[in-house]
């Protein structure tokens, strides 16, 4: 069952006299408990592809559905609470709060949501433990390291279980060994949790945990790869392969 369903996605920047177009007629579906990697040049359109996807940025043309819910013609207000029920992020620079402990940091989605506090505690103690945070809760952001703030942000991404979480450079400020574990986790909650991910990166390594990987190249959909029974090792070595034969370094979008 598609979870997402993205047809005919444009996004175009500028005005009639100096109009850039970003993405050109994306098409792609995810399914329920997948975990996608998007990957392409720099330039390619991959980081505004994600933000369309996940309602940061507007679609200039196309349909998106998440749950068979269409977003893209929401108002903001209705965006909002949607975005708050069935979305869950993952940033690079991780976006904690550092006035708040860890445990408030991944708390916040429960709370914004009315979650049960009995209910809200037992979503909580579940999935810091599946991440090894749990007896870091607390602690304040700036007492913990790098690879602890991206679990504290992954934490709080799956914590209310949203219809799908969106990773953008989940591993970019994180060192070889906190990267790895990362995505170990999140492999593990996509597994666990039927957790569905959708994560852009450059890194052909962090690309070889997903189950399938699709490469954007100016502004459209260029291949994709699924890893089927292949080992990671194997599935890495094919994104190498692809990436070589996209190529091509132009201004990040």
């Amino acid at each position: 069952m598609s979870i997402l369903e993205a047809k005919n996605i444009v996004k175009t920047y500028g005005n009639k006299w100096n109009r850039q177009e970003v993405l050109k007629g994306i098409d792609l579906d995810v399914e329920k408990g997948e975990f996608v990697g998007i990957m392409g040049p720099s330039g390619s359109g991959k980081t505004t592809l994600l933000n369309v996807l996940s309602s940061i940025d507007r679609v200039t043309q196309g349909s998106i559905r998440v749950e068979g819910k269409e977003f893209t013609r929401m108002k903001d207000k209705a965006l909002a609470e949607f975005r708050k029920r069935h979305l869950g992020f993952v940033f690079q620079d991780y976006h904690l709060l550092d006035t708040l402990t860890v445990k408030e940091n991944i708390m916040l989605p429960l709370t914004v949501n009315k979650i049960p506090k009995k209910e809200a505690q037992q979503m909580f103690e579940r999935v810091t433990k599946e991440l090894g945070i749990y007896d870091m809760k607390d602690k304040y952001p700036n007492q913990i390291s790098g690879g602890q703030k991206q679990r504290t942000s992954a934490a709080r991404a799956f914590v209310h279980q949203p219809s799908i979480i969106f990773a953008d450079e989940p591993t970019g400020a994180l060192d070889s060994k906190s990267a790895s574990d990362l995505l170990n986790k999140l492999s593990d909650l996509n597994a666990k949790l039927e957790a569905t991910i959708v994560m852009v990166t450059h890194d052909p390594l962090a690309a070889s945990y997903c189950s399938r990987v699709i490469f954007i190249k100016d502004g459209q959909v260029f291949t994709k790869l699924s890893r089927g029974e292949e080992s990671r090792q194997d599935f890495f070595q094919d994104i190498i392969k692809t990436q070589g034969v996209l190529g091509g370094v132009q201004h990040e979008l």
